[in-house]
């Protein structure tokens, strides 16, 4: 466990990865009628303000907004594995993975698998760092750019 001054050190991005994470978790357990009135309840609740947190809006839009392709993807390359038996946070992991992989070419493939892995460190267990790399593995080598650098 990260003490709260390790928390401190967090750079903005991998923060605001860790509250996606973390709402499309709350998201898959209990979906919101009102996606928009859920998200700024959720987004008030965290620790810094509104405009720190947005990357993580962007990257909650684009992920539920892409879902049906993205759980497809899961689908496709989670060999031996029902949808239904993946757990919750490593789906959550993988999604956001996923749509960053897919639909942000701004930000490098690389640096998306990188951080996946790092989140299920942090929120699951030592099997789930295998799970989710091995199907990002799987994504990622069917990209069509470069993987270490953004798309200009």
């Amino acid at each position: 466990m990260e003490s709260e001054g390790e928390i401190k050190k967090l750079s903005p991005r991998r923060a605001n990865r860790m509250a996606t994470v973390q709402f499309l978790y709350q998201w898959e357990l209990n979906k919101p009628e009102q996606l928009l009135d859920a998200l700024r309840v959720f987004i008030e609740s965290q620790d810094e303000e509104r405009d720190y947190y947005q990357f993580a809006e962007s990257l909650i839009h684009g992920t539920l907004e892409n879902i049906s392709f993205i759980d497809q993807e899961i689908t496709k390359y989670a060999q031996n594995w029902t949808f239904e038996r993946i757990a919750k946070v490593d789906l959550s992991i993988l999604r956001l993975a996923i749509y960053e992989l897919s639909f942000r070419e701004d930000i490098p493939p690389i640096v998306s698998i990188n951080e996946a892995i790092d989140l299920g460190k942090l929120f699951s267990n030592d099997d789930s760092k295998r799970f989710i790399n091995g199907i990002l593995d799987q994504i990622k080598s069917k990209i069509q750019r470069p993987l270490r650098k953004a798309k200009d």
